[in-house]
């Protein structure tokens, strides 16, 4: 698996993780089997990142009850967020992720869409601080945030930055990955598939013969050697709660990877 730097502290973090928005929202434990396979296969792989949210529903709890039966529940990369606004309400909230994830510290906790973010980042440099919590972030999933967040990396200092960046939307290309590479800051990428959107744009359409050179065998693994591929890129979050899924996810962090030249072929191979 390849890693990419944080470039805050120098540790290294496998390029593909895990979103959990909707996959790890389940209310049976008739699912718990295969979210069971699916975290130990991330960790076999050699990827760490388990991304979630209060917006998630059930899915810090299902997080905390699988991983906590888990023997290597420690090497996890724990990243989460904070969702409301007020002091009081973030402090609560926050406090009651780390319970439900079952950790006495969370390695990342970001501001989700930017909600009350001055109030939230006082916090977080506090528990910074008092080691309740590793780094601290930013997120949002939208082109239209991308400015803002710019903005923001420019005025305070964060360690990751969380945003929305696939083969077909690619808006962050235009300034947003070139700034967090310029201020030292990891970049977390969601809807790396375009919520499946990509997927219906390949049906039927056949791989193209030159992408077994760089070892794809699945649309999953074209998509996301893409977005790896370019350097500005920490980490890609896809959510999936299929072991097969994730296999050809986590394909995209081995093996080699496009250059320029060959990522611009594999964007004009799907017309984009």
């Amino acid at each position: 698996m390849h890693t990419r730097i944080i470039p805050s502290t120098g540790e290294k973090l496998p390029v593909v993780g895990l979103g959990t928005w909707q996959s790890f929202d389940v209310a049976s434990a008739a699912a718990h089997p295969n979210l069971s396979r699916v975290l130990t296969g991330l960790q076999a792989a050699g990827a760490t990142v388990i991304d979630s949210s209060p917006m998630y529903g059930r899915s810090e709890g299902v997080i905390g009850d699988l991983t906590a039966a888990l023997a290597g529940r420690d090497g996890y990369f724990y990243a989460t967020k904070v969702w409301t606004t007020g002091e009081h309400e973030g402090i609560r909230q926050m406090e009651t992720s780390m319970k439900l994830m079952r950790r006495s510290r969370l390695d990342l906790i970001q501001v989700h869409n930017l909600t009350d973010w001055r109030t939230h980042l006082g916090t977080l440099r506090r528990w910074k601080e008092t080691g309740k919590v590793r780094y601290l972030g930013l997120t949002h999933y939208t082109d239209s945030s991308h400015e803002e967040l710019e903005r923001l990396m420019r005025t305070e200092k964060v360690d990751f930055v969380q945003f929305n960046y696939s083969i077909a939307h690619r808006h962050a290309e235009q300034r947003l990955l070139a700034a967090s590479a310029d201020l030292g800051v990891a970049t977390i990428i969601n809807r790396p598939l375009g919520e499946g959107s990509l997927f219906a744009r390949v049906r039927n359409k056949p791989l193209p013969g030159w992408a077994g050179e760089l070892g794809i065998q699945s649309w999953s693994t074209y998509f996301l050697k893409y977005l790896i591929a370019h350097p500005a890129v920490t980490c890609v979050i896809p959510a999936t709660a299929n072991p097969v899924h994730l296999s050809e996810n986590l394909a995209a962090g081995e093996g080699p990877l496009p250059d320029r030249a060959r990522r611009k072929q594999m964007a004009e191979y799907l017309g984009l």
